[in-house]
């Protein structure tokens, strides 16, 4: 049936096919939701953009986007589910990106898992010759260390297939380009390690923030300038573990210590009910969706990230930048990011991630020592000026070289 309806677009992809039209080279970036888009991808499309390059968008959200509208050339809304199981959803993404492809595009760069199987999966189903080239860029396979032996095996199954119909598979850490190339997922030189994907570290920096800034943020939590002050950023979901930072704040030694979570998701009223347990409701905010988290991040002590699975998480990268050192645990990319401008806990171990947020709140000259390092680094191995020349790299790879 999909191959049918796949077939069913191959007449108008052949009149907006590679070569037809304009030598203008096209790229669109997929992925399952929009925020992706705009909060990862739309510096890149300004920067091929400038270029000379038409730069498209699809995902879900898109259309009811004005960010990503004004960002892109073009927006093209997909009904993606976030969920692998929702067959439906399947049908449906698959026969939406087909319909996007009939566009015309030289290079297609995909991100997250959903997406990126079923626009692999589209695109190897079109003739030969009407094929655009693919790069996947994994924010952390979904099978890793510690995973459980039969989630591991599926997601294993499902990159060792889609590889085969990827032209470029980009990955962030070292774990995951060592699993990458000792499951051969793609051929050596397909495959390509890049620093995640970047963050401008210009606007990333406590001298983009006006001074006043980092109080209000802190008031609007309610907690005072001098109050010891942890934030985690990122969906409260399971993988993330936001219940480990509650069962650590309850261990401190610091019993003035407050904590802030960013974000929201299923676990909330589980961290709720928890905080309440340990007895420490009242040290614990929950902010929910923060337009601007630079002044409540720059203000903190600490950014906590306790998850079980990272790729190169992009909160560690924001809060070094803004000279804040990091906790995490040990999950994959954590240790590349923090290095020596933080401490890395194995996961779920919540007496050593208190242990470690006592000892920032005692050491304050060599708290604010490593929040300097970490902004040295971030500048200069993960600014985005750094990453939009490795994805021009990338690009004309692929398309000199195939």
């Amino acid at each position: 049936m999909i191959a049918r309806m796949v077939a069913g677009f191959v007449t108008d992809l052949k009149r907006g096919s590679r070569g037809s039209t304009s030598p203008r080279i096209r790229l669109l970036y997929v992925t399952t939701v929009s925020p992706t888009v705009r909060h990862f991808l739309s510096p890149y499309a300004a920067h091929f953009r400038a270029l000379g390059w038409r730069v498209d968008a699809a995902a879900n959200g898109t259309m009811g986007d004005a960010v990503l509208l004004e960002a892109f050339d073009r927006v093209h809304e997909l009904p993606l589910s976030r969920s692998p199981f929702d067959l439906n959803g399947l049908t449906r993404g698959i026969g939406a990106i087909t319909r996007v492809l009939g566009s015309g595009y030289d290079i297609v760069h995909v991100h997250t898992p959903i997406a990126s199987f079923i626009t692999r999966l589209t695109v190897r189903m079109l003739p030969p010759d009407m094929r655009p080239m693919v790069a996947y860029t994994a924010h952390g396979f979904h099978f890793h260390r510690g995973g459980h032996p039969v989630t591991n095996a599926v997601f294993l199954t499902a990159e060792r297939l889609a590889g085969r119909w990827t032209d470029r598979l980009v990955v962030m850490n070292d774990e995951d380009y060592e699993a990458a190339r000792h499951h051969r997922i793609v051929s050596p030189q397909h495959l390509v390690r890049m620093p995640g994907i970047g963050i401008n570290t210009d606007l990333y920096a406590r001298s983009s923030v006006e001074p006043d800034a980092f109080n209000r943020a802190r008031q609007e939590v309610g907690v005072g300038t001098e109050t010891p002050l942890f934030v985690a950023v990122g969906e409260m979901n399971r993988n993330k573990r936001p219940s480990d930072a509650v069962g650590a704040l309850a261990l401190m030694r610091h019993a003035d210590a407050h904590l802030v979570f960013v974000g929201d998701g299923p676990e909330r009223a589980r961290v709720e009910t928890l905080a309440e347990l340990k007895g420490v409701r009242h040290r614990v905010w929950l902010a929910g969706f923060v337009e601007d988290v630079l002044p409540l991040v720059g203000s903190a002590t600490a950014l906590i990230m306790p998850s079980k699975r990272e790729g190169l998480a992009r909160s560690i990268m924001e809060a070094l930048a803004l000279e804040v050192p990091v906790i995490a645990s040990t999950a994959r990319g954590n240790r590349e990011l923090v290095d020596a401008d933080g401490f890395v806990v194995p996961t779920g171990d919540l007496h050593a991630l208190a242990m470690y947020m006592d000892w920032l709140i005692d050491h304050p000259a060599d708290r604010r020592a490593m929040g300097r390092r970490g902004r040295s680094r971030m500048v200069e191995r993960y600014d985005l000026r750094n990453l939009t020349r490795l994805h021009e790299e990338l690009y004309r790879g692929m398309l000199e070289g195939g």
